[in-house]
């Protein structure tokens, strides 16, 4: 049984928008998996081959206790019976008590489209008097991770402190070289990570941060929890 799974619909999706939450909660001694949609092919220079070894570099980076790869297809993803049953099947593997999916506005139709997917295959993967694999199982919490086209402000429900975490995060979207492959690219990924980082920790009184929404209420055990 994994604590968390985060599910994206290209490998380098769940790294960009939330690897430093991750590298926190392995941190904390929780176990963490990631469940990409898709292999992200085809790209300019990338090939099935690439992104399967990158998304296995970036695991070791980020110390993931799963990784699976699904094969729905890049570009045209969509919200049908297939891709929720594929995708409630490995939640009813793994059993997670918590799901971390893609926010659900962005201008990269597969980014929405995964997003409709994971809530529906969180539903499908309850279901009884099925011909799924495993036994029925439903997260008990969604939270929304940004990994945008879009240039917007969203207002989070909460930031995430990933100060010690952020040269890891780095470290782990930049295991994807074919999609950095060119150095003066890759030096504005990482600049441009490190930014967003900042204004998000900015919010918060710390150095870095992450946000993440969550469309339901969220209850505190003690105040003790919050960033002052």
């Amino acid at each position: 049984m994994l604590d968390i799974l985060c599910i994206g619909a290209h490998p380098d999706d769940v790294e960009i928008g939330m690897g430093g939450a991750i590298l926190n909660f392995k941190s904390d001694g929780l176990s963490v998996g990631i469940l990409d949609i898709t292999d992200g092919e085809p790209t300019p220079v990338g090939s099935h081959e690439k992104r399967i070894k990158e998304s296995i570099n970036a695991k070791e980076v980020l110390s993931l206790d799963e990784r699976v790869t699904l094969d729905l297809p890049n570009r045209y993803l969509k919200d049908a019976p297939e891709g929720r049953i594929k995708i409630a099947e490995v939640i009813r593997k793994l059993k997670p008590e918590i799901l971390f999916i893609p926010y659900w506005m962005d201008a990269h139709p597969d980014h929405v489209e995964a997003s409709i997917l994971s809530e529906a295959a969180r539903f499908t993967a309850k279901l009884t008097r099925t011909e799924m694999k495993g036994e029925p199982f439903y997260p008990k919490r969604i939270f929304y991770y940004m990994c945008m086209h879009l240039k917007m402000h969203v207002k989070p429900t909460f930031i995430i402190d990933i100060s010690p975490h952020i040269d890891k995060k780095i470290e782990g979207i930049l295991c994807y070289r074919s999609q950095f492959h060119e150095q003066r690219r890759e030096e504005r990924v990482q600049q441009r990570v490190r930014d967003v980082g900042k204004y998000w920790g900015i919010l918060i009184g710390r150095e870095y941060g992450e946000p993440f929404l969550c469309k339901e209420e969220i209850g505190l055990e003690s105040i003790k929890g919050i960033i002052i």
